[in-house]
């Protein structure tokens, strides 16, 4: 039985354990003692209640009316009472010493009051996404009430919160000088792929589909990710180039996905684009074994200039080089094991696409490279030291995670 200090994580645009990052914080925290209660929304069949590995998790039924501005206020809405009413549930077991919310959104720093004023918890903001960036990519604009209001609830969640965790370098600037927090409040915590568990293993050539390349896409499908370029540039590489012996696949879901799909469609693609859809872990693990290079196709925007990319390092973890835009943080996370395009350019995002397909030589450097940059930096046995040491200072907790670090040669 857990007899550490008891930890509250809170997200809400995504569910555990489908949510890597955050699993990965969550087994962190676990295997150094902590006793840890999740509370996110289902995921497809999700129980109310479970527990994953010693996590506690308790779930409510998602709700997501659609993608305009005001549906986005009516799930965030339920989405907070909805989370109010299961942490209260789940505080009856015992107080919580930390919690932990992830964004988007940035709703949930008035229950960090309420359990500080309670019981003294500690807050720790998980910084994933920018919300008021988020907002300018997809609506456009910073002079609108909904702009200014993101912004006032990011600075409110910044400065409510004890520690702030940002995944790049970015993010920290942002929250030190947007939010005013003090430096050493504020801690870089990368996502970091597993290099054990993403790992190239045997090709599947039927998974070509008869073609002799296969370039492979993988993530969210939202307005602001960039998988209609990727439509668009395979439109250029098959009916503009001539090449047909190039296949795209492309995984996941989202938004965009209905109009994405219907591009290709449009452009006639059928045969050369493939969208699966999301789909199991074992799929993934056979198409990106067998891809020859993987897409990070994410347009410059306020957004993702300044955003790391998850999928750019899975990419690398499989030893496939990539294809990006030339945008800030995506060159802190790839180096040398991506190729960088004019942003936004889909013609030359094309051309580029078919010239490394066409230089083995290059490609199998640059596969090197990503998955040594992977192993040696960006794997989360590396960023997980500096995430339980934010915990080590707020709870004192140290005992076990000593153990943990030395058992686990990190």
């Amino acid at each position: 039985m857990v007899s550490g200090p008891r930890v509250l994580i809170i997200i809400q645009n995504l569910w555990v354990p489908f949510d890597r990052r955050v699993w990965l914080e969550c087994q962190a925290l676990a295997r150094s003692g902590y006793d840890v209660t999740v509370v996110c929304p289902k995921g497809p069949g999700d129980p109310s209640y479970q527990v994953l590995d010693g996590v506690t998790v308790h779930k409510y039924k998602a709700y997501a009316p659609g993608g305009s501005k005001l549906s986005f206020v009516a799930e965030y809405a339920y989405s907070f009472l909805m989370t109010l009413r299961l942490v209260l549930r789940a505080r009856k077991a015992g107080k919580f010493l930390v919690m932990q919310a992830c964004n988007p959104p940035d709703i949930f720093w008035p229950i960090a009051l309420l359990l500080r004023r309670l019981d003294r918890t500690r807050f720790v903001f998980d910084h994933h996404d920018l919300c008021p960036e988020l907002f300018q990519s997809r609506f456009g604009g910073t002079s609108s009430p909904a702009y200014k209001g993101l912004r006032w609830l990011e600075r409110r969640t910044h400065r409510t919160a004890d520690h702030v965790i940002s995944t790049n370098d970015s993010y920290r600037h942002i929250a030190i000088t947007r939010s005013g927090k003090a430096n050493h409040d504020v801690t870089v915590v990368r996502t970091g792929p597993d290099p054990d568990k993403l790992r190239r293993g045997s090709a599947d050539d039927s998974v070509r589909r008869g073609h002799r390349y296969l370039v492979t896409y993988i993530g969210v499908m939202g307005p602001q990710d960039g998988v209609d370029i990727v439509v668009r540039a395979a439109d250029v590489v098959v009916n503009q180039l001539g090449r047909t012996d190039i296949a795209f696949t492309l995984m996941g879901g989202g938004d965009a996905f209905d109009e994405v799909v219907a591009l290709r469609d449009q452009l006639g693609l059928e045969e050369h684009v493939e969208f699966t859809g999301r789909v199991p872990d074992e799929t993934v693990r056979t198409v990106m074994s067998t891809a020859d290079l993987g897409l990070s196709p994410d347009p410059k925007n306020p957004l993702n200039d300044v955003s790391t990319m998850n999928k750019t390092m899975e990419y690398m973890a499989f030893e496939l080089p990539v294809v990006a835009f030339d945008l800030v943080e995506t060159r802190v996370s790839a180096a040398d094991a991506a190729v960088y395009v004019e942003p936004n350019d889909v013609e030359k995002y094309g051309q580029a696409i078919v010239d490394l397909l066409d230089d083995e030589v290059r490609r199998r450097r640059m596969a090197r490279l990503g998955r040594e940059r992977v192993e040696q930096a960006l794997a989360w046995k590396h960023q997980q030291k500096s995430y339980l040491e934010v915990y080590d200072q707020l709870t004192g907790h140290s005992s076990v995670l000593g153990d943990f670090r030395q058992a686990s040669g990190s």
